[in-house]
């Protein structure tokens, strides 16, 4: 890894993948073309991480001779006998516009493989890897390959492939190693503030629409009971028994489908948890500068979140009077973890069949169902327990009625469906130009580093989905319809079905996407980016609307 290196010491050139430029995902071990080898004999195997086996990190040993500060003239290190069928395979490569990455001292070097000329019928192989290796006292801080040694790919040939070293003194840090590879232009242009700028005037405006909502219910009701005492009954305004006051006895009946209900609340407050964490552990330290880094954070955040998970939804579950605890746990633990890994297996198939480096090892896949049954599923254990103990009482501020109120007739726009629809629209447009991002750090060849940005829009998105649901929600009531529960989650939920819609547009619009590989694998792990967030944003709206009907039933005087 990181290493203070003497004089002369080995320093390891590890190639990792070749792959189309279009599909980042896309990628194979750098030796399934025909590459040959260096003359020097493997040094001891590489063990990846989690996260490395996951993101299909293969490092496999060039066989370079590269010493610290030892500069190395053009030399030859191998030549490949060119029969048909390796023209053929680096013919397909360079038309496909493959390139591979490389790592020195996990610093990632890109080279592309070769070219075609105009009219298509030559192509060419680079032949000659040119490094500049920049150092700073001990310690690699720099990197810089230039392809060079255009050699036409003519049948029944041998080519021969050479490579050189320069070192050269560089001021750059240690620590700053890694600013070359940012790209600031990209992320921190004035489209970035506008859209911050614009979210916020949104929060400002629904936060006040909210408060007036909560005002003027709140005082009429005060400035009433004040004067209910000194007034008979015939004074009584009569008008104003309407709307949300009619179903105190209903509205805290439990939802339909509380079992599924409660384990999508308690799964969106764990996404919710993770989110939050991840993004403070990536605004702390620069997980970008490690490979598989984040993925191996997230994975370990999820498993420890768990507790969350069983509190929330085990709680929420007692309280509509569920009996079926146990299962209720095991969905709610096994609700994200087989949304994902049933994803992942999927696309798995895929890689397998295109020999893809993408491809789960077995022992990975153990691993990480290992981590689903002896750790996420105790822990949620755990937190069920803490939850139906500690908040599990029924304490409505209203008593349900026995028989059911009818839910009268309403106007065609009050009709939950169409709340729904459009409870997803704001919050979606509180976040799709950080989606943008978002997608092309991950899609294409950007890394994410702007956490604070992120950190930022997620505190807006739970503040306009707070809201939105809110005043969804007071509508809704206020149409004699109790079915406030499912109304909420979903109306804050269907803004992943916004996202998604953008993700058609992005794929087709921004990006030269192609072959079954990463079409299949952009649609399946887009959609479930968008389910977790539509479940994230559906259990913060419930959460929120949950406190605010508490709050105006509170204060409800029922004879």
């Amino acid at each position: 890894g990181i290493l203070n290196y003497q004089d002369k010491e080995e320093v390891v050139l590890w190639m990792n993948t070749v792959g189309p430029y279009h599909n980042r995902q896309e990628t194979y071990k750098y030796f399934s073309l025909p590459f040959c080898v260096g003359s020097k004999k493997s040094i001891s195997h590489y063990h990846e991480t989690l996260g490395e086996a996951l993101q299909g990190v293969e490092l496999e040993f060039s066989g370079l001779d590269i010493k610290f500060k030892d500069d190395v003239m053009q030399t030859t290190y191998c030549e490949v006998d060119l029969d048909k069928g390796r023209r053929d395979a680096f013919v397909y490569a360079i038309k496909n516009h493959y390139w591979y990455q490389m790592y020195i001292d996990d610093l990632p070097i890109w080279g592309i493989v070769g070219e075609a000329d105009e009219n298509g019928e030559d192509y060419y192989l680079w032949t000659y890897k040119k490094l500049e290796i920049g150092f700073n006292g001990n310690r690699i801080v720099d990197v810089n390959l230039t392809s060079e040694g255009k050699v036409k790919l003519v049948p029944n040939t041998k080519i021969q492939m050479s490579y050189s070293v320069k070192w050269k003194k560089s001021d750059v840090k240690f620590e700053d190693r890694f600013d070359k590879y940012l790209d600031p232009s990209f992320f921190q242009h004035r489209i970035h503030w506008f859209s911050i700028f614009n979210s916020f005037m949104m929060v400002i405006f629904l936060v006040g629409l909210v408060s007036m909502i909560l005002m003027r219910t709140l005082r009429k009701d005060y400035a009433r009971y004040s004067k209910e005492e000194e007034m008979d009954d015939m004074d009584r305004d009569l008008g104003d028994e309407y709307g949300w006051k009619q179903v105190h006895g209903d509205v805290f009946r439990p939802s339909s489908h509380p079992l599924i209900f409660s384990s999508l609340i308690g799964s969106g407050c764990q996404i919710f948890a993770v989110s939050l964490i991840v993004i403070i552990v990536a605004m702390i330290e620069d997980l970008y500068t490690e490979r598989g880094s984040m993925l191996s954070t997230a994975i370990f955040v999820y498993a420890a979140t768990s507790p969350v998970n069983g509190y929330f939804g085990g709680s929420l579950y007692a309280r509509q009077g569920g009996r079926r605890w146990i299962k209720q746990m095991f969905i709610g633990a096994f609700l994200i973890p087989a949304m994902v890994c049933g994803t992942a297996f999927f696309i798995n198939f895929i890689a397998i069949y295109y020999h893809a480096s993408r491809a789960i090892p077995f022992a990975t896949m153990v691993a990480v169902c290992c981590i689903c049954f002896f750790v996420i599923l105790p822990l949620n254990l755990v937190g069920t327990i803490l939850g139906r103990n500690l908040s599990g009482q029924p304490n409505f501020p209203c008593r349900v009625n026995a028989v059911p109120r009818p839910i009268p007739e309403k106007k065609w726009f009050m009709e939950p469906a169409v709340i729904v629809c459009l409870g997803g629209i704001l919050p979606f447009g509180s976040i799709f130009i950080e989606m943008y991002f978002i997608f092309t750090s991950f899609w294409a060849y950007k890394i994410y580093y702007v956490y604070g940005f992120m950190m930022l829009v997620l505190v807006i998105l739970c503040i306009v989905t707070v809201c939105v649901t809110i005043v969804c929600t007071y509508f809704l009531l206020n149409a004699e319809d109790y079915r406030w529960q499912w109304t909420s989650f979903l109306s804050a939920a269907s803004t992943a079905i916004y996202v998604y819609m953008y993700s058609f547009y992005y794929y087709f619009f921004k990006t030269k996407m192609y072959g079954l590989f990463q079409t299949s694998f952009y649609f399946g792990y887009m959609a479930v980016f968008s389910t977790a967030l539509g479940i994230m944003c559906g259990a913060i709206g419930y959460m929120g609307t949950s406190a605010f009907v508490r709050k105006i039933y509170t204060n409800v005087k029922i004879d």
